[in-house]
């Protein structure tokens, strides 16, 4: 009989400042739940620019399948790699051990870049929503002076950028409080919503209709666009493993958690589509800048609108919160490791946060906000496949390195769960490449944008080389 053995332990940031936290501070099931429900969905806001695109039926063809053939496999993966290094870092870390540290920084820039980019969105949507409430902030209310608009659009967002970045400085633990609270509202929205729509609102029937009609319709150019937002809509998964070393018991509460969030996120999805769809089909509605809060409207009326608009509110709010929280771990381990400068990796006394990585990356994302939402869905969701194909790489690797080595869960159905979880989200990035090679002429800023990040991320590894190698970062 073999003895399940652990995994050589990593180097010491593992096991430093950050996760040397008492129970009392640590992230527990429901407030862990909340944070990666937070992390990947947040209720159905920023889905409506999906159904614009691509209209209702390949809208939920995409709502069904993609949880199946993305999400279900991440969430697997990330439980069973997480559940081998519960160590803070999460990715970074898995692939460093695995494939060494130039494909560790490769896959750290492209996913910090993504994560820059999914910060931007929230505060986006956010003031999108909250035009329901001062419809002067809509785009088509001031055509007369788009200048003066934008910069007031910009500036709110900002302000929503500034209080994230105060709630995260407070720690895990109130940025999970702060979900929990969230989640509840988000979910009683929807909830209302469809309660609604069953008692008076259009007749569920006509969802099927306007699904029958969109099938004879061409929704040419559309595709990586529909697919950039279903992929920013249904990603995010791993993303918890960052701070995975404040979480309470992280081998038996993630795996827990990501299938609850994962229940959580189809019926989010699939159930207020429905819904809208019976109201309307309009791509003038379905839109980052009408969406929900309109669609609320038609079905139950203004009093309806203005409560989706203002739990979508909470919820873009909320998922910048979540996304912070993950994302400000990264330089901290890369500053440790050395790839990064040393200020990153400085955590004051008593404090169990990276402050000035929190600092940076408030700063970074207030400039990105100029972007359209567009604009930013195709730039994380090209780099995040790239990401994601490295992870899927390192948990085939480390089960044929480690088969033994003791995991609380692993990918059930053995090497025949092991394949699907690996081959479906591969099949789907070709279904990517195959859009992107379709469509680049209408993305080639973004496009550019994502070959700067590939060049930055080979030139970090070679000029940091040297000064990681003297602080054991290399490998």
């Amino acid at each position: 009989m073999t003895i399940p053995r652990p995994l050589p332990s990593s180097h010491p940031v593992a096991g430093g400042e950050l996760a040397d936290l008492p129970k009392e501070r640590r992230v527990r099931l429901l407030a862990l739940t909340c944070l990666i429900f937070f992390t990947t969905c947040g209720g159905a806001y920023g889905l409506e620019p999906l159904i614009g695109a691509v209209g209702p039926a390949w809208s939920i063809a995409l709502i069904l399948i993609t949880p199946l053939v993305w999400s279900l496999p991440t969430a697997l993966m990330a439980a069973e790699l997480t559940a081998l290094m519960p160590e803070e870092g999460g990715y970074y870390v898995w692939t460093r051990k695995t494939f060494g540290s130039f494909w560790a920084v490769q896959q750290t820039c492209w996913t910090i870049t993504c994560a820059i980019a999914w910060l931007a969105i929230y505060p986006v949507l956010f003031v999108g929503y909250l035009s329901f409430f001062i419809p002067a902030l809509s785009p088509a209310a001031s055509a007369d002076h788009p200048v003066q608009a934008w910069a007031i659009r910009w500036l709110i967002g900002v302000l929503v950028i500034v209080f994230g970045m105060v709630l995260n400085l407070r720690g895990a633990r109130e940025v999970g409080q702060s979900a929990e609270v969230s989640t509840y509202l988000v979910l009683g929205a929807f909830v209302a919503m469809l309660m609604v729509w069953l008692k008076g609102g259009p007749a569920p029937g006509l969802a099927m209709d306007a699904i029958r009609n969109d099938l004879a319709s061409n929704h040419k150019g559309a595709l990586l666009l529909g697919l950039s937002v279903i992929v920013f809509d249904c990603s995010g998964w791993e993303n918890a493993s960052t701070y995975a070393g404040e979480v309470d018991k992280p081998q038996r509460n993630y795996p827990r958690a990501l299938l609850l969030a994962l229940l959580m996120l189809v019926l989010c999805y699939v159930l207020p589509v429905l819904a809208g769809i019976s109201a309307t089909t309009s791509p003038d509605i379905w839109s980052s800048d009408a969406g929900w809060p309109v669609i609320a409207r038609l079905i139950g009326g203004r009093w309806l609108g203005s409560l989706i608009a203002a739990a979508g509110l909470v919820s873009v709010f909320g998922l910048y919160n979540a996304q912070l929280l993950y994302i400000s771990r990264l330089p901290y381990v890369l500053a440790c490791d050395g790839w990064l400068p040393s200020f990153l990796a400085r955590v004051p006394r008593g404090a169990t946060v990276p402050k000035t990585a929190i600092y940076c990356f408030s700063a970074i994302t207030a400039i990105f906000v100029a972007f359209s939402f567009g604009s930013l869905a195709v730039i994380q969701c090209l780099l995040y496949a790239g990401a994601l194909t490295l992870e899927f790489l390192t948990l085939i690797v480390l089960r044929f390195r480690h088969p033994h080595a003791h995991r609380s869960f692993r990918v059930p159905g053995g090497w025949l769960g092991l394949g699907y979880v690996c081959v479906a989200p591969f099949a789907f990035g070709v279904l990517l490449i195959f859009a992107t090679l379709r469509d680049w002429r209408s993305y080639p800023i973004q496009l550019m944008v994502i070959g700067g990040v590939v060049a930055v991320g080979v030139a970090l590894y070679f000029l940091r080389r040297k000064i990681a190698e003297t602080r054991g970062g290399l490998s």
